[in-house]
């Protein structure tokens, strides 16, 4: 068997003042001390976006719909290129 242990006692302690620190401010990794951000971060972004809107264009162009819109947006080109080679040939 275990012995019971015996009963605690509270601790008597002191409340200490905590220091006033002021913080630090520490420029992000990617800008510089003021507020400049590096060519990497720039390019990095720059070449997220880039991505992010290929990627969605690619998956819209997978779909009946995109799909749909792409062959109205051809048949209408299609339709101007004929309306303007009317209009040049009767003007000459």
């Amino acid at each position: 068997m275990t012995e019971p242990t015996p009963p605690q006692e509270p601790i008597d302690a002191e409340i200490v003042p905590a220091e006033e620190i002021a913080p630090v401010a520490a420029p992000r990794p990617d800008y510089d001390e003021h507020g400049v951000p590096s060519f990497d971060y720039v390019r990095d972004r720059i070449e997220g976006r880039h991505a992010a809107s290929q990627g969605a264009t690619e998956l819209a162009d997978a779909t009946p719909e995109g799909r749909s819109v792409e062959e109205q947006f051809t048949e209408r080109e299609r339709a101007a290129k004929a309306k303007l080679d009317e209009i040049r040939r009767s003007l000459g």
